[in-house]
């Protein structure tokens, strides 16, 4: 959830000490405005602003929703000064989701072409201060998640391999986590993927591998007899090549672009006197 230290923050940092373009007597209204299309996002976010400043907020629409040019995402009321404090922070925010929501809806769009049960994720690589807002972007976009924070799941990567060795590793993070922690490892070669299976992975992450080379892995993990360890394709995915890894039978396609590349969705918002 958006709380008020969030809100707060965003709202110090443009405002500052001394705000003098603002101070403007009596009410108006305003509404957040789509000048392209896409899909909603940071609703929540862009209601928290204004209903901090005391200003009547209505959504018009839920995220996940497409729009078009011309659609009002939410409508508010106040005061002026207060509403035009509000303006900013509640557009930056907004826009940057949706456009993480846009470029998901994308990504799972090409990749349903090709496949009805490849999943299309985030990753950790996101606004440090902003993981919450954008990964609710990412879900309404159709994606999901991934894990949330490093307590979510246990994954052994390049550095981790590097410093205690494959089995070593994941033998070593095994040892500290709950029986309800799933364990991720980092592989950069098809046929170390059997190799991280066996050592104990309950997923095995095909990191920077060719759509053919995450096809072998996928392979050899049904050939050694680890059918029920999911695969995941991840490292420089664009929206172009999501179809070439979606035909390669990986379980997960992750994304980092999807938050840290996202063009912002263009946003206005207009008062009542800019109709």
């Amino acid at each position: 959830m958006i709380t008020d230290g969030q809100v707060e923050q965003w709202l110090r940092e443009d405002v500052g000490h001394h705000d003098v373009t603002n101070h403007l007597p009596g009410d108006t209204g305003g509404r957040l405005v789509a000048k392209e299309r896409g899909i909603a996002a940071g609703i929540d976010a862009a209601t928290a602003v204004f209903a901090y400043l005391d200003c009547a907020v209505e959504s018009a629409v839920d995220d996940g929703t497409p729009i078009e040019s011309g659609d009002v995402l939410l409508s508010v009321a106040g005061p002026t000064r207060d509403v035009l404090r509000g303006e900013r922070p509640a557009v930056n925010v907004a826009a940057h989701a949706a456009g993480i929501a846009t470029k998901t809806r994308k990504a799972v769009d090409v990749a349903r072409e090709v496949s009805d049960d490849v999943a299309i994720a985030g990753t950790r690589k996101t606004t440090p201060g902003l993981r919450g807002v954008e990964k609710r972007a990412v879900v309404a976009g159709g994606g999901d998640t991934h894990r949330l924070d490093l307590s979510h799941m246990a994954m052994v990567k390049d550095n981790h391999v590097a410093e205690m060795g494959l089995e070593g590793a994941v033998e070593h993070v095994a040892e500290r986590t709950s029986f309800a922690t799933q364990v991720e490892v980092e592989v950069e070669m098809p046929e170390d993927a059997p190799r991280a299976a066996d050592a104990g992975a309950d997923i095995v992450l095909l990191d920077n591998m060719s759509p053919g080379d995450c096809e072998q892995a996928v392979e050899l993990l049904a050939t050694n007899g680890h059918d029920d360890v999911l695969t995941e394709a991840s490292g420089g995915i664009t929206i172009e090549t999501v179809p070439a890894y979606a035909k390669t039978g990986v379980d997960v396609i992750s994304m980092g672009s999807l938050t840290h590349s996202a063009d912002a969705l263009d946003l206005s918002f207009r008062t009542a006197t800019t109709d």
